[in-house]
């Protein structure tokens, strides 16, 4: 039953993820030259309208870190055990597609190239922190509320 919860939760961080980029793309209007909702349909078209617009690449870089953040903490929520190792998985998928992402498009800017290491996996672990600091106070509470009764 836990590798169904954990594939569960790694999905769902995935998607929410997911969500929080394509959010981020579509901050600034011109920057939409696609019909539809998500911009991973016609990614390559998105990065040649703004392959010399380098603000695209620091929203993008800057979603993708929140999104990383987000990912992670729903995906610690959700599994049981290994909290902060299931967050930084979502960070290595997400920087492993981004790392495609570069080899297959040749459109991004070197500084995107270089930064995106340090924006998946730190964010990512980071949200599995978050989760695991909540989880300990709440244990803690519970601790101090139950030696007082």
């Amino acid at each position: 039953m836990n590798f169904l919860r954990n594939t569960f939760a790694v999905l769902l961080g995935l998607a929410v993820a997911g969500l929080l980029i394509s959010l981020g793309v579509r901050l600034n209007s011109s920057w939409i030259t696609y019909d539809g909702f998500s911009a991973f349909q016609k990614w390559e078209t998105v990065l040649q309208s703004v392959e010399h617009k380098p603000y695209f690449f620091v929203a993008l870089l800057i979603s993708s870190g929140i999104a990383a953040t987000v990912g992670g903490v729903i995906t610690a929520i959700i599994v049981k055990y290994a909290k902060v190792a299931y967050a930084i998985l979502i960070g290595f998928i997400l920087l492993f597609i981004a790392m495609l992402d570069i080899i297959i498009f040749p459109y991004h800017p070197t500084f995107y190239k270089i930064l995106i290491f340090l924006t998946f996996f730190p964010f990512a672990w980071i949200g599995g922190k978050i989760t695991e600091v909540i989880y300990e106070r709440k244990k803690k509470r519970l601790k101090r509320q139950q030696n007082k009764n």
